[in-house]
C-alpha cells in the first residue's frame, strides 16, 4: 500500500529505493524522503540510540554546531524573550548557550523531559536542533510548533538537507536508525506556504521561520 507523505499529506507518493532492507518514499509535492511507516522504530529503540549520543552540554565542538542556531535566534529576538528548546534532549547545549544570552528558556523533550504543561504556553521563539528528521508524523509536530508560536515569533531548525539521491544509499544521515524523514528547502517552502510562515533555509542544515504578526 502507497503511503501518504507524512509531511504535506500528499496522497500519491513514489517509491525511491531500498537500502539495508529498509524502503524509503519520496514525496512529488514537498520532495520529503521518508521511511516507510511500517519500519519506524519502536520507542525503547529510540531511547537506546539517543543513549549512545554523547552531546554533551559542555562540549566546545557540540556547542560550536550549533552556534549558527544560536546567532539566528539572537539576530531576530530580543533578551528576555522567551524561548522554548522542543526536543532538547538529555543535554540540552542549546538551551543553555541561549540562557547564558539572557534568554528565559523552557525544555521539552518527549523521553528526557516530558513536561506537557509547557505546550500549553506560547513563546517568542522555539528551537528545534536535530529533531525534526525523527518526526513520525511531521505534519502533526509542525501544526504543534506553529501553535507554540507567539505572532511574530521564530522557528529555528537544525537538520541536514537531502542533497543527491545518488548519495543517499551511503549518506551518514540516512544509516541513523531513528532518522525517518528527510527534508530539502523545498520542503519548508511548501511548508511555510501551508501556515503562512516565511522561511530562510541556508544550508547545508539551518531553517529560521518567521510567523507573522496579527493584522
Amino acid at each position: 500500500m502507497t503511503p501518504s507523505c507524512p509531511v504535506c499529506g500528499q496522497a500519491s507518493t513514489e517509491r525511491l529505493l531500498t537500502v539495508d532492507e529498509r524502503g524509503y518514499w519520496r514525496c512529488p509535492n514537498c520532495l520529503a524522503t521518508f521511511l516507510d511507516p511500517t519500519q519506524r522504530p519502536g520507542p525503547e529503540e529510540e531511547k537506546s540510540e539517543y543513549d549512545l549520543h554523547c552531546n554533551e552540554p559542555e562540549d566546545a565542538g557540540y556547542r560550536r554546531f550549533l552556534q549558527p542556531a544560536a546567532d539566528a535566534l539572537t539576530g531576530r529576538c530580543a533578551r528576555g524573550s522567551s524561548v522554548l528548546d522542543y526536543g532538547c534532549g538529555p543535554g540540552p547545549a542549546l538551551g543553555g548557550i541561549l540562557a547564558e544570552r539572557g534568554y528565559r528558556v523552557s525544555l521539552y523533550d518527549p523521553i528526557y523531559r516530558p513536561d506537557s504543561s509547557l505546550l500549553q504556553e506560547r513563546y517568542d521563539a522555539v528551537t528545534c536542533t536535530e529533531v525534526v528528521e525523527h518526526f513520525h508524523h511531521p505534519m502533526r509536530e509542525f501544526e504543534r510548533l506553529d501553535a507554540l508560536l507567539r505572532p511574530g515569533g521564530w522557528l529555528v531548525i537544525m537538520t541536514r538537507f537531502q542533497t543527491e539521491d545518488a548519495r543517499f544509499a551511503r549518506w551518514h544521515y540516512r544509516r541513523d536508525p531513528t532518522h525517518v524523514v528527510f527534508y530539502r528547502p523545498h520542503t519548508f517552502t511548501v511548508l511555510a506556504q501551508r501556515h503562512g510562515w516565511r522561511v530562510e533555509c541556508s544550508p547545508p542544515n539551518l531553517v529560521v521561520i518567521g510567523k507573522p504578526q496579527l493584522d
